[in-house]
């Protein structure tokens, strides 16, 4: 991707504008990644090569990020879903979030605004593995002042990416 310098030094992401073709090819992608590129083009009014060119496009742009799957934590054992404020040292704040994107049960983690440092999001297969995962990973690592973590009941939406 191409990137810009800010006058502070840092870098600043290449913006692009995507015209409404694009916008409904992520639109597709984002309902069902598997479709072929001669459904999507038949879906779209393109052909199977245009579509192909326009998705390898967005790829090497980095507007599209990557193409996953979407797993039901529930169905393949994992009973515990959790999510944490942890406060931390502002001198550790890269160094604990680069051991937690390290941590298989760490699903997504982000620096925030407001009173808490990282909130993040783990799951577990039983509360006896998200208390060792705190006790034993969470607590050690260095400049943690503070972990709250709150309970999933019910999940009422969920969605992977951004809708356009």
């Amino acid at each position: 991707m191409s990137h810009k310098r800010s006058s502070k030094g840092g870098e600043i992401p290449q913006m692009y504008n995507l015209d409404e073709m694009d916008r409904k090819i992520i639109a597709a992608l984002h309902e069902n990644s598997r479709i072929s590129y001669t459904d999507l083009g038949t879906q779209i009014g393109l052909s199977r090569v245009a579509v192909q060119a326009r998705i390898n496009a967005l790829s090497e742009k980095g507007i599209i990020e990557r193409f996953t799957v979407v797993i039901n934590p529930g169905k393949v054992g994992l009973q515990v879903s959790a999510f944490f404020n942890v406060d931390v040292e502002p001198r550790f704040l890269d160094e604990v979030a680069e051991m937690l994107d390290d941590e298989p049960a760490v699903t997504s983690l982000y620096h925030m605004t407001g009173p808490s440092t990282l909130h993040m999001h783990g799951i577990f297969a039983d509360m006896e593995e998200m208390e060792q995962f705190i006790l034993e990973k969470l607590y050690k690592m260095p400049g943690i002042v503070k972990v709250e973590s709150q309970l999933l009941l019910k999940r009422y939406k969920s969605r992977m990416g951004m809708r356009l």
